[in-house]
């Protein structure tokens, strides 16, 4: 069978259209961040001191300083928060623009089964960024500001650098808002066949030991860090597995109903 060239221009057809989309899906979403990074660089002062907060109540009131060893140090910590916040800020466009590229070559099934998921990531990373903020900083920053004092007669102070107190806080917020998306993940592959709640269950204990190890690597090297990540995802793994259970259950339920709803109709025929 030949094919003519104008079988293949069709074809070539929507592919071209969903290439065009794409390239102007991710220039909406670039112009996004790019205005937002625009208004954040503008109060980046601003966001970098709600940042340096936890730091100012750790240390003894009146003390403590940030510093900064090189001459564009400031300026580029400075770029840093913008960009850093910025991804925040236009995370809700860039989200909705890549929605709208995928959503139409869903089932409406598909559509319905995925809106939980995108509600509970937003919700879930912000949970755990909040936690990494308003406990986690505190306590850490408390812990190490201890060892201030003297030792062999001399004075030993803490005198953080604005870069690097920077890379420790988004380390902070990055590692538990991506960690707290555990749940999010295990959903999903339940979701899609690939694990099942006693998959899950019977490999408890490697999963245990998974999340220390995590939690070893996204925290600093202190065991208070790595115990106030581990243990909220501990907690989060033992939830995911009753949601799991709730959701078999359902679908069994459903399965039943529907069997149920077709043999009336089997023994009409």
């Amino acid at each position: 069978m030949a094919f003519r060239v104008s079988d293949i221009d069709e074809t070539q057809a929507p592919l071209l259209d969903h290439l065009i989309e794409l390239r102007t899906r991710l220039l909406r979403a670039f112009l996004a961040f790019a205005v937002a990074f625009g208004v954040c660089f503008y109060f980046a002062g601003d966001v970098f001191s709600f940042l340096v907060r936890p730091l100012t109540q750790a240390f003894p009131e009146g003390e403590g300083r940030l510093i900064y060893t090189k001459l564009y140090e400031a300026f580029f910590v400075e770029v840093k928060v913008a960009l850093f916040a910025a991804f925040f800020v236009s995370f809700p466009v860039i989200a909705n623009q890549l929605w709208a590229f995928v959503a139409p070559g869903l089932y409406v099934k598909e559509k319905k089964a995925f809106l939980p998921f995108l509600i509970a990531t937003p919700v879930l990373f912000t949970l755990g960024a909040a936690m990494a903020y308003y406990v986690v900083m505190p306590t850490a920053f408390h812990f190490f500001l201890g060892f201030q004092g003297s030792t062999g007669g001399l004075k030993l102070e803490a005198l953080p650098g604005t870069g690097d107190y920077l890379s420790l806080v988004m380390q902070f917020i990055l590692a538990f808002g991506i960690s707290f998306l555990l749940p999010v993940l295990l959903m999903l592959l339940n979701r899609a066949g690939i694990i099942t709640r006693a998959q899950t269950v019977s490999a408890r204990r490697y999963a245990i030991v998974g999340i220390f190890v995590v939690a070893a690597i996204a925290t600093p090297p202190d065991v208070i860090s790595q115990l106030l990540l581990a243990i909220p995802l501990m907690l989060l793994f033992e939830g995911t597995l009753v949601l799991m259970w709730l959701a078999e259950k359902r679908d069994a339920r459903e399965k039943a109903e529907a069997e149920e709803a077709e043999s009336p109709a089997e023994q009409g025929l």
